[in-house]
């Protein structure tokens, strides 16, 4: 969309205020990804995870420097390095919804989602620094070390901290929109204060976001819960269109950077780069693969590791977002107020290397899941199976402790009864999920929607007749859409 608008005659060039884009789409994006993220699942694949995030990360930074240096002349060091860190950190967004549509291994997916969430915390400061670097024009290794390290541990001292505030002063307001607007503005806030403080602003937000999104079934009711999870989507997805739509509308304001380098010196530069982070990918995930393997001198009848998965690991490494964002946050100018070094140019070629792994990759990803084979296992089926059996025998527990209480009807208490253990009767006590009655769930489900769909019919026809009110249609309505959203799960 945003390339479209930059072809568009008569569209403004925008100028952005480059800390606008830190301080306002970043944290919810970081925010919302950390707040979803599965404790046992990350912690799980915490070895995977940490390679492809801080070991290909800062390779991929390096490499593209090298690169990026040798091909254009007049590219700093410096410039080089803030290039490499800016398209180094791979965006598991679009990955992930493919995977998810096509039913990939969990482990994947969670590795993915994983090292999309380190991995812009590690990029980021790597950034950072060598920003530093170039408006400054001076950089200390040392230096640079320590800064680091205090960064790091002040920035996840305030997520803790954060995170800790969050999930007890949200839960306290009463009412749901003025709940949903705090959370909102929270991360970032806790970014802002982090970065006040000189500590660093994407580790507070994404730790914050693990703590809060531990307890956050434990803490929310079910209106909060629900309604935030939509506001939530929207609010992402809008800053990721955003991103890319501002990015658009600045390609018509690049051209004045790029006077004087010719289009082919700009396609080799682009092409170098692209190939440059797809193979170092593909180096680094099969280099991590296969060499543990190699190094414990296995047996002569042992399997080594299959190629599939490394392959589609590799091939997944799409950009997006959090590069987009580190591009358009480029400052202006320097400390000694000349302009920040081919701002243009590093721009240019970020928006290049995104578009080419998010469409080359992105569009063969699916096809090559499907052709190799990779199929999820009943890790995730299984799972739900246990919980849902274990739900349903609490009910009836429960049910079992107060249906001698004064202030339970035995009719309402005998029709629960008669509907937990009809789903316990439906869960397979195997826990496997191929014992499931697929069929008679399929006839129940078909049967609840055509029952409730008559339920519909009747209130519209109400309010069409002028028999009931919008405000009482509204309040069944809801309870309509909750059972209909239920009969889904």
């Amino acid at each position: 969309m945003g390339w479209g608008l930059a072809l568009l005659p008569g569209v403004p060039s925008v100028q952005l205020d480059p800390d606008l884009v830190f301080r306002l789409f970043l944290p919810p994006i970081l925010f919302s990804a950390a707040y979803f993220t599965s404790w046992r699942d990350f912690h799980a694949n915490i070895r995977p995870i940490t390679q492809l995030a801080i070991g290909c990360v800062l390779l991929t930074t390096v490499a593209v420097a090298l690169v990026a240096h040798a091909v254009i002349a007049d590219l700093s060091w410096a410039a080089a390095f803030v290039l490499g860190a800016i398209v180094a950190p791979p965006d598991a967004v679009a990955a992930t919804a493919i995977f998810s549509r096509l039913g990939a291994p969990r482990r994947l997916v969670t590795v993915l989602e994983g090292e999309s969430l380190v991995n812009d915390a590690s990029a980021l400061v790597a950034y950072r620094f060598a920003v530093i670097a170039v408006v400054t024009g001076t950089f200390s290794l040392v230096s640079a070390a320590g800064r680091f390290t205090l960064m790091a541990a002040g920035g996840i001292a305030i997520g803790l901290l954060a995170g800790w505030l969050m999930s007890r002063i949200i839960p306290a307001i009463g009412s749901p929109p003025v709940a949903i607007t705090a959370s909102l503005l929270m991360p970032v806030s806790i970014y802002l204060l982090a970065e006040h403080l000189e500590v660093s602003g994407v580790l507070a937000t994404v730790v914050a976001g693990l703590v809060h999104g531990r307890r956050g079934s434990e803490i929310f009711d079910p209106n909060i819960r629900m309604a935030g999870e939509t506001v939530w989507n929207f609010v992402v997805f809008l800053c990721n269109a955003l991103v890319f739509i501002l990015i658009g509308l600045q390609l018509r304001g690049l051209r004045a950077g790029l006077e004087g380098r010719s289009t082919s010196e700009l396609a080799v530069a682009a092409a170098a780069l692209v190939l440059t982070v797809i193979v170092v990918r593909f180096v680094w995930v099969f280099t991590a693969t296969y060499l543990p393997y190699l190094m414990n001198h296995p047996a002569a009848d042992s399997a080594s590791p299959s190629w599939r998965t490394p392959l589609i690991e590799s091939w997944a490494g799409l950009r997006g977002v959090v590069s987009l964002a580190a591009a358009l946050a480029l400052p202006l100018a320097t400390d000694d107020g000349a302009p920040f070094p081919n701002r243009d140019l590093i721009i240019m070629l970020t928006y290049v290397v995104i578009l080419a792994t998010l469409v080359g990759q992105g569009l063969t990803l699916g096809p090559l899941v499907r052709r190799l084979g990779i199929v999820a296992g009943d890790e995730g089926p299984r799972e739900e199976t246990h919980a849902r059996r274990a739900a349903a025998q609490a009910a009836l527990d429960r049910l079992d402790e107060v249906a001698v209480e004064p202030w339970v009807p035995s009719d309402l208490a005998v029709k629960l009864r008669a509907r937990f253990t009809h789903v316990l009767e439906q869960l397979p006590e195997s826990l496997d999920p191929s014992a499931l009655d697929t069929e008679h769930i399929a006839t129940h489900d078909r049967l609840r929607r055509e029952v409730i769909q008559a339920q519909r019919s009747a209130i519209l026809d109400l309010r069409d007749r002028g028999e009931i009110g919008d405000e009482a249609l509204h309040r069944v309505e809801r309870d309509l859409d909750l059972e209909e959203l239920r009969s889904e799960v």
